[in-house]
């Protein structure tokens, strides 16, 4: 008599199976969430960096950083990106200009929905004289990637 012989998985190899993949998600979804934080922070200083720039123009135009050439004081809604990404449908940063006198002023970029699990950054910061800061426990030379 012959028997037949079975193919297929038997449940404990199944378990083992599930168990590797878990094991392998568990260590892989935090560095991608690492990655993503990382994303979204470099584009909220690239978007940092052009308010820079506007920044610098109007003040090359009008001679001070508080005004703009028709006398009009210069806020926030001046500046050309107000929030990061620009073509997404979630905000992950808001930019603002934090402080303006005729001859200083501050930049920030600060971290919206799921950015704001960032402790590690928080705020991005920077003023007219190039200088960069953050708010958060690490480090500005980490957080500004330079």
């Amino acid at each position: 008599m012959l028997k037949s012989r079975q193919t297929g998985f038997t449940l404990i190899e199944l378990m083992i199976v599930v168990a590797i993949v878990a094991i392998l998600a568990s260590i892989a979804y935090p560095s991608y969430q690492d990655q993503l934080r990382k994303a979204r922070r470099a584009d909220a200083e690239s978007a940092l960096l052009e308010n820079q720039h506007w920044m610098e123009r109007n003040f090359t135009i009008s001679g001070r950083y508080d005004q703009k050439s028709d006398g009009s004081n210069v806020t926030s809604a001046d500046l050309p990106v107000t929030s990061s990404p620009q073509d997404g449908s979630t905000e992950f940063y808001a930019l603002s200009l934090a402080a303006v006198t005729s001859s200083t002023y501050s930049l920030e970029a600060e971290p919206q929905a799921a950015q704001a699990d960032d402790t590690d950054c928080a705020t991005l910061s920077i003023n007219q004289l190039g200088i960069k800061g953050i708010t958060g426990t690490g480090t500005v030379s980490t957080c500004w990637g330079s």
